[in-house]
């Protein structure tokens, strides 16, 4: 649904932005004339977000934060990691691997409260396609007591070895390059990325078999949908539920993502998909806009999660809004103590202030869910026992 946001009513980049989305443009550019004038919107985005020096997450502009595009919770207040942290406390850890730490802020909760809880895994590893990203890590990292910081190691990729622990990912899922559709004239179109007059723009091509089966089996082979309905697939999503689970002897994967059971991500009254880009704080739906300078998302659909999890030999052990996981898993023990401890009235307030927003509907509470997929026996997650959703998975 459009955002109302247009490029006249967003910060203008610099001069250095503007040189660096320019050249990331060009190599657009160039990509799409080698391609005979058409690139599939996945392979755009693998481009915009990841291409080497000028990708959104290659490059090093700020992204997290006040200074950022978006606030994520753990960078929202440290009671997201907190709550996080008293769940990892009963299960038997040995080792913690985060994908794509951010800006190192869950990293960091959860290394204090495990040490807090006497129950610091042995290794705290970290995998990020970001340099700038590791980078920022690093530093916050090595504030830690020594201690602390000597737990974490970097990965480059995933390990091949069989090993067992917990896989941690928040706001990963939504960042995997997807391909979009539409349904125009009884008929299924591809959307992907053209040029009219040096302009980045949306084409529609006749799907390949693959896609259209894909379609089929989401859609049924006649949908009763509104002329002109958009929605957003990620196929790359099994393949990467896989990589992680293949090597997983036991343990857990916890999820934390915005999104959807797929009848619900896919209804037809979502006509205009799910598609979102955020600049400097607002949210908006060209994907075209300043290329290499903002994000670009979409909504998780997780019965392909849990579909994909099944398939990788995993169980789906729970599923859950955010607001009923932090509820159930110890937020308000943890903001008890939060509050307790603080310096001022002003940071108890502030402390309260960001437990609403995890917390609230029209917040991150209801929006973003927490998946639990395990192999193996563990211990009970309490954070799962106020809430189950996987009847819409």
């Amino acid at each position: 649904m459009p955002t109302g946001v247009t490029d006249s009513t967003l910060p203008a980049p610099d001069e250095a932005q503007r040189a660096h989305s320019d050249a990331l443009r060009a190599r657009l550019c160039e990509r799409i004339a080698a391609q005979g004038g058409w690139l599939r919107f996945d392979e755009y985005l693998q481009l915009v977000l990841y291409a080497p020096g000028l990708g959104y997450y290659a490059a090093g502009a700020r992204k997290f934060g006040a200074d950022g595009d978006f606030v994520t919770a753990p960078e929202l207040s440290p009671l997201f990691g907190g709550v996080i942290a008293r769940q990892l406390a009963a299960q038997p850890i040995d080792t913690l691997l985060e994908l794509g730490a951010g800006s190192g802020a869950l990293a960091e909760t959860l290394l204090l409260r495990l040490q807090a809880l006497d129950a610091l895994p042995r290794e705290y590893l970290i995998l990020e396609v970001s340099a700038e990203l590791r980078e920022r890590q690093r530093q916050r990292l090595a504030a830690l007591p020594a201690p602390l910081a000597a737990r974490v190691r970097w990965l480059e990729r995933l390990p091949a070895e069989p090993w067992s622990g917990i896989v941690l990912a928040n706001e990963v899922a939504d960042a995997l390059p997807f391909r979009r559709v539409r349904w125009q004239g009884g008929a299924w179109q591809e959307l992907g990325v053209g040029l009219a007059g040096g302009s980045l723009q949306w084409q529609g091509r006749t799907p390949a078999e693959s896609l259209r089966a894909e379609l089929e089996r989401l859609f049924g082979a006649s949908p009763a949908l509104p002329d002109g309905y958009c929605a957003e697939l990620c196929p790359a999503m099994g393949p990467w539920l896989a990589a992680l689970a293949a090597p997983l002897r036991q343990g857990a994967l916890l999820l934390f993502d915005y999104g959807l059971g797929r009848a619900e991500l896919y209804h037809e009254m979502r006509s205009d998909g799910t598609l979102r880009c955020h600049y400097r704080h607002r949210a908006h739906d060209d994907p075209f806009l300043h290329p290499g300078l903002q994000d670009i998302t979409a909504w998780v659909d997780f019965t392909r999660l849990a579909e994909s999890a099944s398939d990788a030999g995993l169980v789906v052990a729970g599923y859950c809004t955010q607001s009923a996981f932090l509820l159930a898993g110890g937020l308000g023990a943890e903001l008890d103590a939060t509050v307790a401890g603080a310096r001022s009235e002003k940071e108890a307030l502030r402390r309260r202030a960001e437990a609403q927003q995890l917390l609230l509907p029209g917040e991150m509470g209801e929006t973003f869910k927490a998946l639990l997929l395990t192999r193996g026996a563990s211990a009970p997650w309490s954070a799962f026992a106020l809430q189950d959703l996987r009847r819409l998975l």
